[in-house]
């Protein structure tokens, strides 16, 4: 699905990604490398292809939109090097021309060498791109840029006939700020509740649709 947002034409993808063709830039948030494999360390048995299956499904994105860049809003890694983060070393020596931009989030504590060392490059706080700013969580103060975050993995109920019921995840739009669905499927969903003038578009198994 094609929108507008602030003068410039978005796309959202039904992988949970936004392609913005003006600047060939592939925008996901939440990726979450390494999680399943610190859950695993913990005993809990998470299956080890998870990491590989959002690898996969991010190199079709980038291939099917011929990105040149790949900007993540937060939470790309999930705290420490791991067995999840060795295999995205080698996916990221797959795309050798690729640029790679990471705006930190809360759980992005590897050290500066590991992101060096990935070719990674590094936003502490936010990235300014002319109509929007890049960070990890909503803002709480606003100017002239809007605003796209992640952190909070946003969810959306849609009703059916009696009194039928599902959750999906969503992209979410307001009007100082969009919050983009968690990338990787190993996460939960936050249900925001509407307010007047919010768009919400679900992300079903077959497509991206507005309710």
């Amino acid at each position: 699905m094609t929108i507008n947002c602030s003068g410039e034409t978005l796309t959202l993808d039904k992988d949970r990604a936004v392609y913005w063709a003006a600047k060939k830039m592939l925008i996901i948030s939440d990726l979450h490398i390494g999680k399943s494999a610190h859950f695993r360390k913990s005993g809990i048995q998470v299956p080890a292809t998870v990491a590989h299956a959002d690898l996969e499904k991010l190199s079709g994105l980038l291939k099917k939109y011929a990105a040149e860049i790949l900007l993540i809003t937060g939470d790309m890694f999930h705290n420490k090097i791991n067995s999840d983060v060795i295999v995205f070393q080698n996916w990221r020596n797959t795309f050798p021309g690729l640029k790679v931009w990471l705006v930190k989030g809360n759980h992005d504590n590897l050290k500066e060498d590991d992101y060096t060392n990935m070719e990674i490059e590094i936003f502490k706080k936010e990235l300014c791109f002319m109509p929007f700013r890049f960070i990890h969580d909503k803002p709480t103060e606003f100017d002239d840029y809007y605003n796209i975050s992640g952190h909070i993995h946003p969810g959306v109920t849609i009703y059916g006939k009696a009194r039928q019921k599902l959750n999906f995840p969503c992209f979410y739009f307001n009007k100082t700020c969009a919050v983009l669905p968690a990338f990787s499927t190993f996460t939960g969903l936050s249900l925001i509740r509407p307010e007047p003038g919010d768009r919400f578009f679900a992300i079903t198994p077959s497509a991206v649709v507005e309710v």
